[in-house]
């Protein structure tokens, strides 16, 4: 069982918030805080991952960019998008790779779209969760001493046309979308409030 401690930073520039997550993955190394989530918003950017850059995908003409070192394409961030940090050690059992972290986070957000009604679901095609067709949850992490960094993104009610024109690794642009665009009207808090009231899936051992 970890203690978590949960933070809203309101709306933060993606820098800040980088510098933040790495003051706070060196505490958390070295035992001085508790594994931390920090909920967010950041103004548009969209941040391009190593796996983008290798494959030489770009953000379309109009999007200011970021580099980052979390796994992963290209993601965007802006208005009408959750964004979680989790500054964690991963060394409960079942969470000894990657796989089962992201396991673990995609289960996190299913179980708190499910108190809020709506069917989430893993899909083959890329991590993060989706609702049918589309994708509305990112998720790209980076690691040292295996304390993550970088974290989630779900798109509630991003502006039109924007978080769709920019495609993932091997997925189509348009396939990324948001709630509302699927008729599903949530507020940023009432998701908030479920991922909060559902953090015990991050306690949850993978055979339970």
């Amino acid at each position: 069982m970890r203690a978590i401690s949960v933070f809203d930073l309101g709306i933060i520039s993606h820098e800040e918030a980088d510098e933040l997550m790495r003051e706070k993955q060196t505490l958390r190394i070295e035992d001085q805080i508790n594994d931390t989530l920090l909920f967010c918003e950041h103004p548009e950017i969209v941040t391009v991952g190593p796996r983008a850059r290798n494959d030489g995908i770009s953000a379309p003409a109009g999007y200011e960019t970021r580099p980052v070192d979390r796994g992963g394409g290209l993601t965007w961030h802006g208005p009408g998008q959750i964004v979680v940090y989790p500054i964690v050690k991963w060394d409960l059992e079942g969470e000894s790779n990657v796989k089962a972290v992201i396991s673990l986070l995609e289960k996190w957000v299913i179980d708190s779209f499910a108190t809020l009604g709506i069917e989430g679901k893993r899909d083959e095609r890329m991590q993060g969760v989706w609702i049918g067709e589309n994708k509305v949850c990112s998720i790209g992490l980076s690691f040292l001493r295996w304390t993550s960094r970088h974290g989630l993104t779900i798109n509630y009610d991003t502006p039109a046309g924007r978080v769709e024109m920019v495609n993932g690794c091997g997925l189509d642009a348009e396939t990324t979308t948001c709630l509302s665009a699927l008729n599903i009207k949530i507020t940023k808090d009432e998701i908030s409030k479920a991922l909060i009231e559902n953090i015990l899936s991050l306690n949850r051992r993978l055979h339970d």
